[in-house]
């Protein structure tokens, strides 16, 4: 398994709106004749189902096509809107594309078009990065897709920066992601910057899912692993962890908790997981810090301590290598705090 450590993706602080902060946000999401119904799914479970603590949404599935779909697996979806819902909504969201030889009909790249001049914000998961580059949102832009097609992509869209090596891009009014799975950690990322760590953290622990994923395209689990002992309490492991991030564990220390040689410990961790003990003892330390970030007016340097980091430099540096962003500007662009940041 290859694993990469750095940033899974390129950001900007969510633009403040004070009509959208009076009302639910308005999602369109994009069905089409052929759609996979993983796709199809994957922003409305994230906006459409209803989840405890999280705000609730307006989302509508529409098309640009006959009411009636047929899915990848046989059975057929119908939807009630049309492409005048694109109009109305806040964020379009294209799941993916049929085919990336196919260009989408003339009528959806038009109103899609239309809908990011109104000001909404505009994303493409997997495949869908390509409906948004023949739309010609992405010339000039930083942008992913699979990386299976991230070659043909490239021959194609020679304006477009791709960057195969990351889960999602986010270029501000136009957002794309990887491929399959890499939607839903998109799909959680853009409720994490509406709502806060804390909601988008609540509503991955519901779907079981990490709330936001180190590494690239290239991190996979590469075989099933099933339950035994050790998978049990490597379990219980994690949720101690979770609990105690500022105490200074090392991997000799969560071995010898899990019962298990240092060799033993690093293999089947993972294989669990898809990632290193410490790289993911890094990242739950720094979901705790924007959570933090965001809910208190605690500095830099105290959050940096709860969390477990050596010092406040560290915290920087891991803050900007994983978002792009330093603590600070993370703190100004999500705080649910009124008093002023501190740095």
């Amino acid at each position: 398994m290859c694993e990469t450590f750095g940033p899974t993706m390129s950001i900007s602080p969510k633009p403040s709106s004070d009509a959208l902060a009076e009302r639910a946000l308005r999602i369109a999401v994009i069905a089409f004749d052929r759609i996979s119904p993983f796709h199809l799914a994957v922003p409305c479970v994230v906006f459409g189902d209803q989840h405890p603590g999280a705000p609730r949404f307006e989302l509508r599935v529409c098309s640009a096509e006959v009411r009636m779909l047929h899915t990848t697996v046989g059975f057929a979806v119908t939807t009630r809107h049309g492409l005048a819902s694109l109009r109305w909504a806040d964020l379009v969201i294209v799941p993916s594309w049929r085919d990336p030889d196919e260009r989408p009909p003339a009528a959806l790249l038009k109103a899609i078009a239309a809908a990011h001049r109104r000001g909404a914000r505009i994303v493409g998961l997997c495949l869908g990065a390509y409906v948004l580059a023949e739309a010609g949102l992405l010339d000039g832009r930083s942008a992913t897709t699979h990386w299976s097609v991230a070659d043909d992509f490239r021959r194609r869209y020679p304006a477009v920066r791709v960057n195969a090596g990351v889960l999602y891009v986010d270029e501000g009014d136009v957002v794309t992601s990887a491929g399959t799975a890499a939607g839903l950690d998109c799909c959680l990322h853009l409720l994490r910057q509406q709502h806060g760590a804390e909601v988008a953290n609540r509503v991955a622990r519901r779907l079981v899912v990490s709330p936001h994923r180190q590494g690239g395209q290239a991190q996979f689990v590469q075989q099933p692993v099933s339950g035994t002992q050790d998978d049990s309490r490597l379990g219980t492991l994690l949720d101690e962890l979770r609990t105690s991030l500022a105490a200074p564990h090392t991997l000799d220390s969560m071995a010898q908790r899990s019962l298990m040689s240092r060799r033993t410990f690093t293999r089947r961790f993972r294989q669990i997981t898809g990632t290193t003990p410490m790289h993911w003892l890094i990242a739950e330390r720094l979901a705790a810090a924007q959570i933090l970030l965001e809910t208190t007016d605690q500095s830099v340097e105290r959050i940096a301590e709860r969390v477990g980091f050596d010092s406040s430099t560290v915290l920087r540096q891991r803050f900007r290598q994983s978002f792009g962003l330093s603590p600070t500007a993370w703190r100004q662009g999500f705080s649910r705090v009124g008093s002023a940041p501190r740095s």
